[in-house]
């Protein structure tokens, strides 16, 4: 029987982020994603392609575990967020939001039975607007600096200034979107014990 993947274990430094701010070196990750713009409360919308990005990140984890035995965690969800004005970003302002939802997918998993498994989810979720666009893509490695957040995140506001305020004092820039990591589940945790991985790419000035 296979060893059961474990990708938190293997990408360690990018899933053990503490409440100091820390540079990080992030490795070339392949993702299923999906993009969308508006408010994350609005569960007609985010719930839609959370909904999406699932179904193809499930199908695919359980149809190779049937196929040839490999077997792996899915990889908590995660948020790329922009306006198009990044100097106008504003948490008051989120119906002008982009974003881009995708979870991190295994090296061991060939392009094709990706591609399968998105095809899959699409058929599935034919009433679903997100799942044609779901997507798998390559990121590229990059430097970063990220923080632990605990808490709701409409709290995030200082956690997010400190790690800004990290960025500089290092003599960086920010050079990408701003990007979020949830490791809770706000369906079943309390507001005050969701822990979210707050994360900016960063570039010498």
């Amino acid at each position: 029987m296979p060893e059961k993947l474990d990708l938190k274990k293997r990408y360690k430094e990018l899933y053990s982020a503490k409440a100091e701010p820390c540079l990080v070196q992030v490795p070339e990750l392949r993702r299923i994603a999906v993009d969308g713009q508006g408010d994350p409360n609005d569960e007609s919308v985010f719930g839609a392609a959370i909904e999406a990005l699932y179904a193809a990140a499930y199908g695919l984890k359980f149809g190779l575990k049937k196929k040839r035995g490999l077997d792996w965690g899915v990889m908590p969800l995660e948020g790329d967020w922009w306006s198009t004005d990044l100097s106008t970003f504003s948490m008051d302002a989120k119906t002008d939001w982009f974003w881009t939802l995708s979870i991190v997918q295994p090296a061991e998993v060939a392009e094709a039975e990706v591609l399968e498994a998105l095809d899959e989810a699409r058929r599935k979720k034919p009433g679903n607007a997100f799942a044609a666009g779901l997507r798998f893509e390559h990121k590229s490695a990059h430097e970063a600096a990220h923080i632990l957040h605990l808490g709701p995140y409409e709290a995030e506001p200082p956690t997010i200034a400190r790690l800004h305020a990290f960025i500089a004092d290092q003599g960086l820039t920010m050079a990408g979107e701003h990007r979020e990591i949830y490791l809770g589940d706000p369906r079943t945790a309390a507001p005050e014990k969701l822990k979210t991985i707050i994360r900016q790419p960063v570039a010498p000035k």
